[in-house]
C-alpha cells in the first residue's frame, strides 16, 4: 500500500513579507497606472475644447453653440444608458449628479463659451489653469480634511498670480470675460469635485451620462430659442468644432476622467490637469494662429508651480 506523503510548505525567501492569514489581498499594481492614463486621456481631451469651441462659433452662434452641444451630448449620454440598461441612481447621488448637471453640462460651457467671444483661447487658458487648485479646495471641503497653511499659501499666491495676469491685460480694470472665466472656474471645480466623489461607487461614465441627460431641459430650451434668433452657417470648421465639443469635451472626455478620479483619487487625477493649459496654448498656437505674449508662458509657469505645491501639500 502506497504511503501517503503531507504535502510541504516552503517558506518565503529571506526578506519577503507574505500575507497574513485572512488579510485583503492588495490592489492590482496595474490599477494606479490604469487610473492615471485614463486621467490623462481626460485632460488631453479637455485641452482641445477652447479650440474646439472657437471652431463652432465660427458657425454658429454663441447661445446656439451651447445649447446644440449640450442637446447631443445628451442624445449620446442617453443613448448608451438605455443600451447598457443603466439603473437609475439612488436618491442619495442625485443632489451630487445636479452639480455635475449645473457645473460641467451648463455652466462651464455657457460661461466659457461667452468667454471666448471676446478673450483668446490662450488668455483663457491661462485663467482655467487654476482649475486643479479649486478642484483641489472643493474636494478639501467635501472629504472634511483641513488643507495646511502651505496649501492655501500656494493656492493664494496661484490665485493672485491668475488676478494679476487678468488685470494686466485688460489695464487694470476686469473685463466681462474675465468674469466668465472665473465663474467657469467656480462651477466646473465643484462638477468635477462632486463628480469625482460619485465615481468612487458608480461608473465614471454613468456620473457624466447622468449629468448631460439631467441638464438636457435646460439645453433643449436654450436651442429651441437660439437657432432661431441666430444666424447659422454649416462650415467645415464649425461642424468639426461643435462634434467635438459634444462628443468628446461634454461627454467622452469625462467618461475617462471620472473614471481616473474614481480609480486614484480627485487630487491626484487633479494633478495631471498641470499640462493642460500648457497643451492648449500650443494647440492655441497650431490650429488658431494665436500669437502669444511673454506674459502667458510666464504666468502658466507660476500657477503650474504653485498647483505642485497644493497637490504636494499635506493636510493636517
Amino acid at each position: 500500500m502506497a504511503t501517503q506523503q503531507t504535502p510541504t510548505i516552503s517558506a518565503p525567501p529571506a526578506g519577503s513579507s507574505a500575507p497574513a492569514a485572512g488579510a485583503a489581498a492588495p490592489p492590482p499594481a496595474s490599477v494606479v497606472p490604469r487610473g492615471t492614463l485614463y486621467a490623462a486621456l481626460g485632460v488631453l481631451s479637455f485641452s482641445f475644447s477652447f479650440p474646439g469651441t472657437a471652431w463652432a462659433l465660427d458657425g454658429f452662434g454663441p447661445w446656439s453653440a451651447i445649447g446644440v452641444r449640450g442637446v447631443l451630448a445628451a442624445v449620446i449620454a442617453a443613448a448608451a444608458l438605455l443600451v447598457t440598461r443603466a439603473p437609475l441612481p439612488t436618491r442619495a447621488d442625485w443632489p451630487a449628479l445636479a452639480v455635475v448637471a449645473g457645473g460641467c453640462a451648463i455652466g462651464f460651457p455657457l460661461l466659457t463659451t461667452l468667454a471666448l467671444q471676446t478673450s483668446s483661447t490662450a488668455n483663457s487658458a491661462i485663467v482655467i489653469g487654476a482649475l486643479p487648485m479649486a478642484t483641489a479646495a472643493f474636494s478639501a471641503v467635501l472629504t472634511r480634511r483641513r488643507p495646511s497653511k502651505v496649501f492655501w499659501a500656494a493656492a493664494l499666491t496661484g490665485g493672485a498670480t491668475v488676478i494679476a495676469f487678468t488685470l494686466s491685460q485688460s489695464h487694470g480694470k476686469p473685463t466681462v470675460a474675465d468674469l466668465y472665466l472665473f465663474g467657469a472656474l467656480v462651477v466646473c471645480a465643484a462638477g468635477y469635485a462632486f463628480g469625482g466623489r460619485l465615481s468612487a461607487h458608480m461608473p465614471g461614465w454613468r456620473v457624466i451620462a447622468w449629468g448631460v441627460v439631467l441638464a438636457a431641459p435646460v439645453n433643449l430650451v436654450l436651442s429651441l430659442w437660439a437657432l432661431p434668433h441666430e444666424p447659422v452657417h454649416f462650415t467645415a470648421k464649425a461642424l468639426v468644432g461643435m462634434a467635438y465639443i459634444a462628443a468628446v469635451s461634454q461627454f467622452g472626455g469625462f467618461v475617462v476622467w471620472y473614471k481616473g478620479m474614481g480609480l486614484i483619487g480627485v487630487a491626484r487625477a487633479s494633478q495631471l490637469q498641470l499640462a493642460q493649459p500648457l497643451l492648449t496654448l500650443v494647440w492655441a498656437v497650431l490650429l488658431l494662429g494665436e500669437e502669444i505674449g511673454a506674459a502667458v508662458p510666464l504666468t502658466a509657469a507660476i500657477v503650474l508651480a504653485c498647483i505642485v505645491v497644493t497637490q504636494r501639500a499635506r493636510t493636517s
